[in-house]
């Protein structure tokens, strides 16, 4: 939905709105009040030390920790508190900083899985015509699993078991099946932990890629220099408020990020 301003130029919705997200462990408030949006076609960073509530609110989002309070409406459609594979559905899907593939399958068997399309049952196998429907949906998504596993230069893996890859092929594989999904946007938490610069360029690039292609990120991430260098706005979080939030040269000249996360090495 586009309105317009006062001045006359054109306002579009945001992609995903948060509002007043709240969630507390045993009296400890892990995210106190948090509100932002992220808009549609752009690439969020969202940072902060360790304990300000990031990946809780990367959480609360998706529902995998139902929040105590606080709205999260996606695609002007809210979601709050919808079972996590719903609110997938919808096109919010996420990552993990640990990978979870399934180990024991193989990673092309892990891509065909994780296809929104995928709706095979017991009904289908015994049902010529609907066995014929099965038939084509599978061609459909083995294809798009080749050419997803293309576009992260991982298909020479695609019939290894997943769990024999190595920590930056398992990233890749990660980011490979939430795109199996058909998702408007994603949630990535530390994408580039532990991968060498190669990976990291590697990801990058493909992340930028796809950003040009429409889609969507929010992007928990420790290393700020990244964050700074590759999003048009950054989130920063401090013991479970939003303390910051700007374009990347705003956030950085801050006085209080300065102080609660960047320290001297900013003002450098």
């Amino acid at each position: 939905m586009t309105e317009r301003s006062s001045s006359g130029e054109a306002v579009t919705d945001p992609k995903l709105s948060v509002t007043g997200l709240e969630k507390t462990f045993d009296g400890i408030t892990a995210v106190d009040g948090v509100s932002f949006d992220v808009q549609a076609g752009e690439m969020t960073g969202l940072i902060g030390p360790n304990g300000a509530g990031k990946s809780t609110t990367f959480n609360c989002i998706t529902n995998l920790i139902e929040p105590d309070a606080g709205s999260v409406v996606f695609d002007g459609q809210d979601v709050t508190g919808l079972p996590t594979h719903r609110v997938a559905r919808t096109g919010l899907v996420r990552t993990f900083q640990i990978a979870r593939e399934l180990r024991e399958m193989t990673v092309l068997e892990n891509m065909m899985v994780s296809s929104k399309e995928q709706t095979e049952s017991a009904i289908h196998a015994v049902t010529p015509g609907l066995r014929e429907n099965v038939r084509t949906e599978e061609e459909a998504i083995l294809e798009q699993a080749w050419e997803t596993l293309e576009f992260f230069d991982i298909e020479h893996v695609a019939h290894e078991y997943a769990g024999t890859l190595s920590g930056g092929q398992r990233k890749l594989l990660e980011l490979a099946r939430a795109l199996m999904a058909d998702p408007d946007m994603l949630l990535l938490d530390e994408p580039f932990a532990g991968v060498n610069p190669t990976l990291e360029e590697r990801l990058l690039d493909r992340l930028h890629a796809l950003t040009d292609q429409g889609y969507t990120f929010l992007i928990v991430e420790h290393d700020i220099d990244l964050i700074m260098n590759n999003c048009v706005r950054v989130l920063v979080m401090h013991q479970g408020q939003l303390l910051a939030e700007g374009a990347p040269e705003t956030v950085r000249d801050d006085e209080r990020v300065i102080d609660a996360y960047l320290g001297g090495e900013a003002a450098q």
